[in-house]
């Protein structure tokens, strides 16, 4: 944090004296004193909710002019100034960024980088100053279109709530902005409308699964009438690069496939990676002169990502030109969501060491671990491994952290919320990979308050808390209003401080394996 002496010699004027100009029982955020010209912005608080405040000298106009607000005119030290009260809409986030560069999403390459997911909005400056002292990068604004559709936001909130964060945190260091799981060109065109500069292409839809159960002549009928034209390749070529040839990745790991597993590869994967191939085709031409990066996600299948898969999918992208700067497999074990990892912890590392070797085998890219939240054994596994370049997303943990802290501070709401999660966990569910019993978990009123934080520690109530976000955030009642969402954001707003403690406790646990990677 920014000591007063450092704040008065950067922008001229105390904390208390800028406190003072923006009115009385204002908080000012002291990282967020920033000076452009002979303006001087800042974030406060008071009882109404966060503002942006411009002072200027009352000559000076042009800076005020391109932000919405209220002005005031004051006296000061024998000289005039106008102080303009701006709402943390779009409009003015867009205008902070056209003045300080630091505020604008950037590509952050082959550097290991962490995924914020903030469903609510209020969560990123809690997250910056959980990774203080680590060396990863941050990716704040991270929201799918699946997200998106259920918390009823668009791309262009997720970003400004990104941006107001990051001025007030005073963070200077450059974060990404990671368009989710995106399945249509449609979806890039919308996101790089709000200004993303990561996506996440999700081929999901186009994975074929059951490969393995097919006979050999029901799978060698069914490559032969892949759309081979469409893949610029021809079946017999194709056989010729992959069967039982071994590719040396390194002095410990080694590739060979027989016929089966290539054809199974081929089968399981053609269609996903033809259309990865046209959505990075979209971006590299219709938005060529953009500056962003893409990810490539195949964790969302029935069925692990074997080496050779992972090495097929690679090659074959790299035969077609397609550039990327991470990937994530699906692992071995299981990664659901909200809880920490099922499974064999000596089996991950062993997988892992060779997903690691391949990524190194084509010249490099970052490991992605997607549903990232809480996979406490799998950080400590890797952390205590070389260090490797990899990309981390969680989403759903921030939202269980805001939960807590409606849960420590206003338990009646919070039974609530528990009761109508708990109800509607099996129809929400079935996008998501969790295995919870809602036969575990008591009613609301069966609680006692002082229980309620604990309920934490249990995976079913996480799990059902985390898959029914999206109708505990929109859903009304019979007059219109907000069932949960307005009680939810005046108690975070009531208690920003638990809140961002919350936050930064629970990430160190995600992020203190890395403490001594460089």
């Amino acid at each position: 944090m920014k000591t007063e002496d450092v704040i008065t010699k950067e922008t001229g004027t105390s904390v208390q004296s800028l406190a003072s100009m923006a009115g009385e029982g204002v908080v000012v955020y002291p990282e967020s004193l920033n000076v452009a010209g002979d303006a001087k912005f800042f974030i406060g608080r008071d009882g109404k909710g966060k503002w942006l405040y411009i002072v200027t000298p009352a000559r000076s106009s042009d800076t005020l002019a391109d932000f919405q607000g209220e002005e005031s005119s004051q006296s000061t030290n024998g000289s005039s100034i106008v102080v303009k009260k701006c709402a943390l809409n779009h409009h003015n986030a867009s205008k902070l960024q056209s003045v300080f560069p630091f505020t604008r999403p950037v590509a952050i390459g082959l550097t290991n980088s962490y995924g914020f997911g903030d469903r609510l909005g209020l969560a990123n400056a809690g997250h910056l100053r959980a990774l203080k002292g680590y060396n990863f990068r941050p990716i704040l604004a991270q929201q799918s279109i699946r997200e998106l559709t259920r918390t009823q936001r668009t791309p262009e909130d997720v970003m400004d709530a990104a941006v107001w964060a990051v001025f007030q945190e005073g963070y200077r260091k450059g974060f990404g902005a990671d368009a989710d799981h995106l399945k249509t060109t449609d979806d890039v065109d919308r996101l790089i409308k709000a200004g993303f500069t990561m996506f996440t292409i999700d081929p999901s839809d186009h994975v074929v699964n059951g490969v393995t159960e097919l006979s050999h002549d029901e799978l060698t009928k069914k490559v032969k009438a892949l759309p081979w034209q469409d893949f610029g390749d021809s079946m017999d070529k194709l056989l010729d690069r992959y069967k039982d040839k071994t590719f040396k990745l390194d002095s410990t790991h080694s590739i060979t496939a027989n016929e089966r597993e290539v054809l199974e590869a081929c089968l399981k994967y053609m269609a996903a990676i033809i259309n990865i191939r046209r959505i990075h085709t979209h971006l590299r031409t219709k938005h060529a002169d953009y500056a962003c990066e893409i990810e490539v996600s195949i964790d969302e299948t029935d069925t692990v990502t074997t080496p050779f898969e992972h090495f097929f999918i690679v090659s074959e992208l790299k035969r077609m030109g397609v550039g990327f700067v991470s990937l994530a497999p699906r692992f071995v074990g299981d990664f659901e969501k909200g809880i920490e990892y099922k499974g064999d912890i000596g089996l991950f590392k062993d997988h892992y060491l060779q997903h690691v070797s391949i990524a190194k085998y084509f010249g490099n890219y970052k490991i992605s671990f997607h549903s990232g939240s809480d996979k406490f054994r799998v950080y400590e596994a890797v952390g205590a491994l070389e260090q490797t370049l990899i990309h981390v997303k969680t989403a759903g943990t921030s939202y269980l952290e805001a939960l807590k802290v409606v849960a420590m501070r206003d338990a009646p709401l919070f039974k609530k919320i528990l009761d109508f999660s708990v109800g509607l966990y099996d129809g929400e569910k079935k996008s998501y990979h969790v295995t919870a019993d809602m036969r575990k978990i008591k009613a609301g009123k069966d609680y006692r308050d002082d229980e309620l934080e604990g309920l934490f520690q249990s995976a079913d109530v996480r799990q059902a808390l985390h898959v029914t976000y999206g109708r505990v955030l929109t859903e009304k009642d019979e007059k219109g209003g907000f069932l949960f969402r307005t009680r939810i954001y005046e108690c975070l707003e009531k208690n920003e401080d638990l809140h961002y403690q919350l936050l930064i406790k629970h990430f160190h646990r995600h992020l203190a394996p890395f403490k001594n990677w460089k």
